[in-house]
């Protein structure tokens, strides 16, 4: 079954969302990350995605209190990302309580780095985030979406899935908050030409409907985010995806 993982992204402290990734779209909600995390963890969600958008930009993770706090009060696994670029970084991520890596911009600046990763760390510890502007051209995005690189997405992924890569989170960032639905196609060309790579959708979901599918397409997992904060899609929905807890 498909696992539903929250998105919590972060700028200046404030959870925020952005439209295709445009900062001037982007959106500020009044809630304070670490409540929002409890009632993720109240409604039977056992993992969230942890966006550390300063460190995304900066390339090195600032919201550090963030996770500290997430991890230290609840239940929650934690997937960290934004800004990680550093053993340094990877041995504080886990020190504040992060259970699990999601790591972009290296794999595109220094590959070997982030393959050195997978076998250090481990490959049930380490997730590549492989972002595309859209789901034709597949040009890979980077440093919080903010540039773009040459390579496009196969040829990473080949790259990596020869080295060991289990889980590659992808974003089809023409599609991101903007609750037009996820890119099936997409997906579906990720799981076909990787079978073995469990594959962790993010943009566009607009409801239940939309997990649905990609859980019938067999999609790994589905990160959620804007239909969720504007009040499309409730937590109430998603427990048929939820794995009920036995005393």
């Amino acid at each position: 079954m498909i696992q539903v993982i929250p998105s919590i992204a972060i700028r200046n402290g404030k959870v925020v969302k952005m439209r295709k990734g445009d900062p001037s779209s982007e959106k500020a909600y009044d809630e304070n990350p670490l409540d929002l995390a409890k009632r993720f963890e109240n409604h039977g969600i056992e993992v969230v995605h942890l966006v550390d958008l300063d460190g995304a930009t900066k390339g090195t993770p600032v919201n550090w209190f963030a996770l500290e706090a997430i991890a230290g009060y609840t239940d929650l696994k934690v997937d960290f990302t934004g800004g990680i670029s550093t053993d340094g970084d990877i041995s504080k991520a886990f020190e504040f309580g992060a259970s699990y890596i999601t790591a972009a911009s290296i794999a595109v600046t220094n590959p070997d780095l982030f393959a050195s990763w997978i076998v250090s760390y481990g490959r049930e510890k380490m997730t590549l985030g492989a972002d595309v502007l859209d789901k034709t051209t597949k040009e890979l995005l980077f440093r919080g979406w903010g540039a773009k690189s040459e390579l496009r997405l196969i040829e990473h992924l080949e790259y990596f899935y020869s080295r060991g890569l289990k889980y590659v989170k992808s974003t089809v960032v023409s599609r991101d908050g903007v609750l037009e639905g996820p890119a099936f196609d997409f997906y579906q060309e990720i799981i076909d030409t990787f079978p073995e790579i469990c594959v962790l959708a993010s943009g566009g979901v607009r409801g239940i409907d939309d997990i649905k599918k990609l859980n019938d397409m067999g999609v790994f997992g589905v990160i959620f985010g804007k239909a969720f904060y504007e009040g499309i899609l409730n937590l109430k929905d998603l427990e048929q995806f939820l794995v009920k807890k036995t005393s």
